[in-house]
């Protein structure tokens, strides 16, 4: 017997998300989150499946009670997966993949994870303090659950690693910026590779004949610019701060807004931390950062969610006028994750007036609802608008399964 499959991990600071898959097929097995690890009220949702498909109403169980910590959240995961047949000790299982956010400059591929490696991870936690350490919590415990299973990183950052140096680098003092390791790095990278390469599948060309600008716009929210399968910009650095506007960070602001609300407004380096991640974006600007509901209510007339509706959607322009510049030719726009699958209006807003750069829409093809990879574009228009459902997960299973079976 072969083994095909994948158990991929995502350990959040207070969860874990995990999906196995069957590589000879792609197809999912059983999908789950285990929520507020640590307090009293959390919860663990599993959903098996059969043949890729939800095996229908009654499928999902649940489990309610205090999960103490990331070892006691894995463990019951596992038993979840047993119930089902399809335990971690299941000789059909080949590999655990672990999401990690940040590999720095050092890793750029899909790495076997040893002590090395482990503490190389570590090494990079001040680059992401909020995502590292639950990511290496998580790959502590599936090495003690499985010490003799091949357990595979796979980083957010890796896909952006081929940006040029010129694009990569911060224009600062550069022994300031090599010591303390300042530069663009990148983030959603499983996301955008994934959907870089299904647009051209859909398109019917080869990746490497393909430019696209992938638009990843969920509550956080990149894009990328990707010539023939390499991403040759991005638009979050050093961290998932800059770029576009998102649910609740800033994205782009002038650098001297820290020292302003420093020097004149005495606030402290943590509660401005806090205030450009988790108090502004659609949050910061009108008091939501749910896109469905700042669109109701601007819908309504409301002038704050307005507001922050053109904010948003002026950032997203400005970044597909830029990174059609950096490419010189593109071939396909991608919307992808949560408001970009999902909502038509978004797009719509997005491309309006973007017709001399070869954009258009086809009203009819953008209102219909589809979980489908799908083109929405206008026949006359120059650049294909592709709308592509995101695949994380199989991304991150896929480079897991290439690595291991080599």
């Amino acid at each position: 017997m072969t083994a095909s499959r994948v158990l991929v991990l995502n350990s959040g600071s207070s969860s874990v998300k995990y999906q196995l898959l069957d590589m000879a097929d792609s197809s999912r097995l059983a999908a789950g989150l285990v929520e507020r690890i640590g307090e009293e009220t959390s919860r663990l949702t599993h959903e098996p499946f059969t043949g890729g498909a939800p095996d229908g109403a009654g499928a999902q169980r649940e489990r309610a009670g205090r999960i103490a910590d990331h070892g006691q959240a894995l463990r019951a995961v596992a038993e979840e997966l047993a119930a089902d047949g399809l335990g971690l000790d299941s000789p059909e299982l080949a590999a655990v993949g672990h999401r990690v956010v940040h590999g720095g400059t050092k890793f750029t591929h899909p790495t076997l994870i040893d002590d090395a490696v482990l503490a190389e991870i570590r090494a990079l936690i001040p680059l992401a303090p909020l995502h590292n350490p639950a990511n290496v919590t998580g790959i502590e415990v599936a090495r003690e659950l499985r010490p003799d299973l091949p357990q595979v990183a796979v980083f957010d950052t890796a896909f952006h690693s081929t940006m040029p140096e010129h694009v990569a680098r911060y224009a600062i003092d550069a022994a300031t910026a090599d010591k303390y390791s300042i530069r663009r790095y990148g983030f959603h990278g499983t996301s955008h590779a994934y959907v870089a390469r299904a647009t051209a599948a859909l398109l019917g060309e080869p990746e490497e004949d393909v430019n696209v600008i992938v638009l990843h716009l969920g509550n956080g929210a990149s894009a990328s610019a990707v010539r023939g399968g390499v991403c040759v910009e991005t638009s979050m650095g050093l961290t998932p701060l800059e770029g576009l506007v998102m649910g609740t960070r800033s994205g782009d602001i002038d650098p001297a807004v820290v020292f302003h609300l420093a020097r004149v407004g005495g606030m402290p380096i943590d509660e401005i931390d806090s205030l450009l991640n988790k108090k502004s974006g659609l949050l910061g600007l009108c008091g939501d950062n749910d896109m469905r509901e700042v669109q109701r209510r601007a819908q309504e007339g409301d002038a704050p969610a307005r507001l922050a509706l053109a904010s948003y959607v002026h950032r997203l322009k400005k970044y597909i006028g830029a990174y059609t510049a950096v490419l010189g030719r593109v071939d396909a726009v991608a919307f992808t994750a949560g408001v970009g699958e999902n909502s038509s209006s978004i797009r719509e807003m997005a491309l309006a007036g973007l017709e001399e750069l070869g954009l258009a829409l086809d009203p009819e093809a953008n209102a219909a609802r589809s979980s489908a990879p799908r083109l929405v574009s206008a026949e006359h228009g120059r650049v294909a608008v592709a709308v592509v459902p995101t695949d994380e997960e199989l991304e991150i299973a896929s480079q897991t399964y290439a690595l291991v079976t080599r």
